[in-house]
């Protein structure tokens, strides 16, 4: 899978949104997989709190993509936003870190910032 980066960049072209998504797509990837995991043992109340914390960098990520100039793609149905929200978080959102790419943006991001000001 090759992630289409050009629209990826368009929509993630605010360095607070960037940097939310630095705290939220992990938070959110080890609040599912302890959510998984504690419910799959029977600790409903540590399920609960993963399931909040996961709940946490959702609305975090929501409220990063609402800086941006350029809202992403509407989501047509749920078993698009699911497929996207899943690819994005265990998937694109890591290649983009460990490529270097989101390093990049930000970098870019700061030198536009300076020279708008």
């Amino acid at each position: 899978m090759q992630p289409d980066w050009s629209e990826y960049l368009r929509v993630h072209a605010d360095r607070r949104n960037l940097l939310m998504h630095l705290f939220a797509v992990p938070l959110f990837v080890v609040a599912f997989l302890a959510l998984l995991l504690s419910a799959s043992a029977g600790q409903w109340s540590m399920a609960l709190a993963a399931g909040a914390a996961a709940l946490a960098a959702m609305a975090l990520q929501g409220r990063g993509h609402r800086l941006e100039a350029s809202p992403p793609r509407p989501f047509t149905g749920p078993g698009n936003f699911l497929r996207r929200w899943f690819t994005e978080q265990f998937i694109v959102f890591p290649l983009f870190v460990f490529s270097g790419r989101w390093l990049q943006q930000y970098r870019r991001l700061e030198k536009k910032s300076v020279y708008e000001s």
